[in-house]
């Protein structure tokens, strides 16, 4: 039986990550506050990202504006998009 979380994008239970996807406190943090659905939209936003802004993962900066557009993205505040991106309609 999959396990479920609180999730904070959501703000209601959903099912949870099979592990930290990372080791330490913040893997911790998004294992029990993060729905799996939850993150790997992160993820395809985060490789989105990662590819239109052509950004440099080894940069301490690009490390930093990642974590601060997760944080928003979770919050549900607004978060970077690239440039002219149109969302999918449904």
């Amino acid at each position: 039986m999959s396990r479920t979380v609180h999730c904070r994008k959501y703000q209601q239970e959903m099912e949870g990550l099979a592990a930290p996807p990372y080791p330490g406190p913040k893997g911790q943090e998004i294992f029990d506050t993060v729905s799996k659905q939850a993150w790997q939209e992160w993820l395809q936003h985060q490789t989105m990202l990662i590819n239109e802004k052509r950004l440099d993962l080894t940069a301490p900066e690009t490390q930093t504006f990642l974590q601060q557009e997760f944080d928003k993205f979770l919050a549900g505040d607004e978060y970077e998009q690239p440039e002219g991106y149109v969302p999918p309609s449904n």
